[in-house]
């Protein structure tokens, strides 16, 4: 399924550039004709069409010319290989993709939305780096790591191999709040809504231990509590009753049942328990509380617990140890996938 969602954004000028560089691009042109629009016009359109098409991974920029009296300029691509070099990631990436697919192709759309996440999470490392490979589908898919810009891209293709219809957003950076770089993740519709899914953040979260669902289905309310606002408009995502953690009834309100839930996951011999709190905000004296409460039900086993927060979400994760750890508690950063 193919939505060009920012296409459909443009006014008529625009949508003719588009359409001339998506041609243009897929035939590894060294060079062809587009109106003419102003550089930096030029170059959004060109960001804008790689969020509708992320197999478009090779093109990494371009130059363009033109004269005083010409309506049109000629674009100039930059490419990041060699016509051959290029045809032969195509063609792997194509294999790559129909493998992955494959086993999901019956699934219902919110199990295809799970495999594709957790696609994400079990196989993709983030690449510190920043590599320029890792801002496109060939990072994630070839060589198992990327940024925000690569995962979100690699979300939004499977998205659209499986028939889910899925759109890429693009959040400002905001300097004052030492984020220094625009970040990326997806907008996906099940059934009549749509909802936020920031597999780059859950993936960031899971090197504390577990893996993590704290950016899966959200509305607007509660992703904005710690994303910055977006560059260009996505559809609203209004329900907020698909939250990963409501939905799996893992969202708690009393300090005992922090216990009782605990006592469960000890009893079945697992290392990790993670909900979400919805008993008030998460302040110092109620994560002390419910550190408290988990280590109370540890001890019953002869275990201790080590606890790492995600306070934007109110999202807990408990650790089951054999030994005291010296920080007891962790403040969690998800913040790990600005785009440059």
């Amino acid at each position: 399924m193919r939505q060009e969602y920012y296409f459909q954004q443009m006014n008529r000028a625009q949508q003719s550039v588009y359409r001339a560089m998506l041609d243009g691009f897929r035939a590894a042109s060294s060079g062809f004709p587009v109106l003419r629009l102003s550089g930096s016009e030029l170059s959004d359109i060109l960001f804008r069409l790689r969020l509708d098409y992320p197999e478009i991974f090779y093109v990494s920029g371009f130059k363009y010319r033109f004269t005083d009296t010409s309506d049109c300029v000629q674009i100039l691509p930059e490419y990041m290989f060699e016509r051959k070099k290029i045809r032969e990631h195509q063609k792997a990436l194509e294999s790559r993709i129909a493998r992955l697919v494959r086993p999901a192709q019956n699934l219902s759309d919110e199990e295809k939305e799970r495999y594709i996440h957790d696609f994400i999470c079990e196989n993709v490392t983030y690449d510190k780096l920043k590599k320029q490979y890792s801002h496109e589908i060939i990072g994630p898919l070839q060589q198992g790591i990327g940024v925000c810009e690569g995962i979100a891209k690699t979300v939004r293709i499977l998205c659209s191999r499986l028939g889910l219809e899925c759109v890429i957003a693009i959040s400002e950076a905001n300097p004052e709040k030492k984020i220094r770089y625009r970040h990326a993740w997806n907008v996906i519709r099940l059934g009549k809504h749509w909802y936020h899914l920031d597999a780059t953040f859950d993936n960031s979260l899971g090197r504390y231990g577990e893996k993590r669902f704290d950016y899966y289905n959200l509305d607007d309310q509660r992703l904005f509590r710690d994303h910055q606002p977006l560059v260009y408009p996505v559809p609203q995502c209004t329900d907020g009753n698909r939250f990963y953690y409501k939905e799996s009834r893992l969202s708690l309100t009393k300090l005992e049942d922090v216990g009782k839930r605990l006592a469960a996951v000890l009893r079945k011999k697992q290392r990790y328990f993670v909900f979400h709190w919805r008993g008030g905000a998460l302040n110092r004296s109620i994560l002390e509380e419910i550190f408290s409460e988990a280590s109370r039900a540890a001890a019953q086993k002869e275990k201790f617990i080590r606890m790492s927060v995600n306070v934007p979400q109110a999202v807990v994760e408990l650790t089951v140890e054999d030994f005291i750890q010296k920080e007891e508690i962790c403040m969690e950063d998800a913040n790990e996938g600005e785009v440059e």
